[in-house]
């Protein structure tokens, strides 16, 4: 490897870190942002934000934004719907009534709710080293979800806010299989675009019943910078520097820095928050991490 790729793969890393980090924090922003505001309107502002970002970052790196072929239009309507509309409905409405280190421990069974969707509809293989790192992240996830206690689920442990953040699971599942036919015919950058833009649309109706109008009048200076840097980093920064990774490193070496999210996501949610840090957050965890490692690199 010559000096200037060396260089170019640390900064990728560095990208990669950072990209890590700022998603940890939009689950501290997204806590503060749903304090004040409705989630329907903290995820409209989130998305009309980062809708003009991209918009600027398509038209700076690829000149234009191209239009959609018929049969393009439905899975680009699928992907809104489910990646931007559902999951930050859920997700908004999850950070209302649990704490973010919590919702990102949850939401960190991602990569695993993938790899069941994948082998159900695309009929992918799950080795056994691909199931027992199911099996581990699930039993992580049923320790901080019943705290501390998996049998706690048996007996109505879970609450409200954990099922609105299984709901995120489910819905960035299902935008993912969408997303893998859609990847065949538009770019990564030009897919998310549109999504975003169909995502604030529909967003945009339910916001103006919770109050939009009113909301945005009145919202503080923190939650504005909250939605503000959910809209600027934690969308549209983060995924540049994202599919930057994946195209100088490979989506495999990119895709187990998102292991770090959750450990951000607690760390900060701890120093910005004052939220505790259980010992069934941290074993749970930890295990959830390990599956989901063991999940992406079983062959």
């Amino acid at each position: 490897m010559t000096q200037l790729n060396a260089q170019s793969h640390r900064l990728s890393y560095l990208k990669l870190v950072l990209t890590m980090f700022l998603w940890g924090g939009t689950f501290i922003a997204g806590r503060l942002a749903v304090r004040e505001v409705g989630p329907f309107t903290a995820a409209f502002c989130r998305f009309a934000i980062a809708s003009l970002c991209l918009l600027l970052l398509t038209y700076r790196f690829q000149g234009s934004l191209p239009r959609l072929k018929r049969p393009q239009v439905l899975p680009i309507l699928l992907l809104g719907l489910t990646g931007i509309f559902a999951y930050n409905v859920f997700f908004f409405s999850g950070l209302k009534t649990i704490p973010a280190g919590r919702a990102s421990l949850i939401i960190a069974l991602n990569p695993v709710a993938i790899a069941l969707g994948s082998a159900l509809v695309y009929r992918e293989k799950l080795s056994l080293l691909k199931l027992a790192g199911i099996g581990l992240s699930l039993l992580g996830a049923a320790l901080v979800i019943g705290n501390g206690n998996p049998l706690n689920l048996l007996a109505g442990g879970v609450g409200i806010g954990d099922l609105f953040m299984l709901g995120c699971v489910l819905s960035w599942m299902g935008y993912t299989l969408v997303g893998k036919s859609v990847m065949g015919q538009l770019s990564p950058f030009v897919a998310t675009t549109y999504a975003c833009l169909v995502g604030a649309l529909l967003l945009l109706l339910p916001a103006i019943a919770e109050g939009l109008a009113g909301a945005v009048t009145q919202m503080s200076t923190v939650t504005w910078l909250g939605v503000s840097y959910l809209g600027i980093f934690g969308s549209a920064v983060g995924f540049v520097w994202y599919y930057q990774g994946i195209q100088a490193l490979g989506p495999a070496r990119a895709g187990v820095f998102i292991n770090l999210v959750p450990v951000f996501a607690i760390a900060l949610a701890a120093l910005v928050l004052a939220e505790p840090i259980a010992p069934s957050l941290l074993l749970g965890g930890s295990l959830v991490i390990a599956g989901v490692t063991l999940t992406n690199r079983a062959k």
